[in-house]
């Protein structure tokens, strides 16, 4: 069975962070380790909440207590998403080192959260930079979406193909995959979502159509998603298609309920057979 340790966020209502990954792991058959570095009563789009920030400390005591029942070299992945702070984001390195000590073949995949178009930076001071100086050379797989990889690589892109060379050059600096969501440039038509992946075997890329709203949740799902079917399969296009479809079809009926949080739990069938299937293209 596959095993991911997911060190994220949790909140009580709504979908983020773990409580946005963990369900759909598990409805794909993915037995998950989940260690929470924020415990909120609700995600922080809302304005307000409650809950712990826990401690770097604490986090790490977590992960070394399961270090002590001697199980972490059954983790096939470290998962990691939004840091609340570079102590935080030091003791994520340190747990992706420890479960690559004991099972070698263990990968790191992280969604290196911190803005996004329209918004500019939305995490803490010295978060971006961590995420650029530390977590790039150490990662196996990175989500960023496309003010991320900027802010990475340093540089803008305007095209397709200046995203693929953006991608390219942050895979040279450590991850050998890199997922790019919200694509988009000139000539790119507006009104559907791109993601693209770039590995060994290329370039892929997938379109959906356009939801005219916000979701939540939906890069952590995401990233869980596509690093639960690369394990599965090790096919990069077909992950990316995957995911694009199961993305989808969650957010569709989601907007189709007129809900703020991700439906997971009422469209779960479309976790393990998405409604809507969308298709991987190689560009390269």
């Amino acid at each position: 069975m596959t095993t991911v340790l997911s060190i994220q966020s949790a909140v009580a209502y709504g979908h983020a962070g773990n409580s946005s990954a963990v369900f759909p792991l598990q409805r794909l058959g993915v037995d998950v380790w989940p260690v929470y570095t924020v415990n909120f009563s609700n995600n922080t789009s809302y304005g307000s909440w409650r809950g712990p920030l826990l401690p770097a400390s604490d986090v790490w005591e977590v992960v070394q207590g399961i270090d002590d029942r001697g199980v972490l070299d059954q983790a096939d992945a470290l998962l990691c998403g939004y840091l609340g702070t570079p102590e935080v984001g030091q003791v994520i390195l340190d747990s992706a080192g420890l479960v690559k000590e004991r099972n070698p073949r263990a990968v790191f995949c992280a969604d290196p959260v911190m803005g996004d178009v329209g918004r500019g930076f939305y995490a803490r001071p010295g978060i971006p930079e961590f995420w650029r100086d530390s977590v790039v050379e150490k990662a196996d797989i990175m989500t960023p979406n496309l003010f991320e990889l900027e802010f990475l690589v340093g540089r803008t892109t305007s095209t397709l193909a200046e995203v693929v060379e953006a991608a390219a050059e942050l895979r040279a600096r450590g991850p050998k995959i890199v997922v790019v969501t919200s694509v988009v440039g000139e000539g790119m038509p507006d009104d559907v979502v791109r993601m693209l992946a770039l590995g060994d075997d290329g370039a892929w890329i997938v379109e959906t159509p356009l939801l005219e709203r916000t979701f939540t949740g939906s890069g952590d799902l995401t990233t869980a998603m596509f690093l639960a079917h690369w394990l599965r399969d090790k096919d990069l296009g077909g992950a990316l298609g995957a995911t694009a479809s199961i993305v989808y079809s969650v957010l569709e009926a989601t907007a189709a309920a007129e809900h703020r949080e991700l439906r997971l739990v009422a469209a779960q069938e479309d976790i393990v057979a998405p409604r809507h299937r969308f298709e991987a293209t190689r560009l390269s």
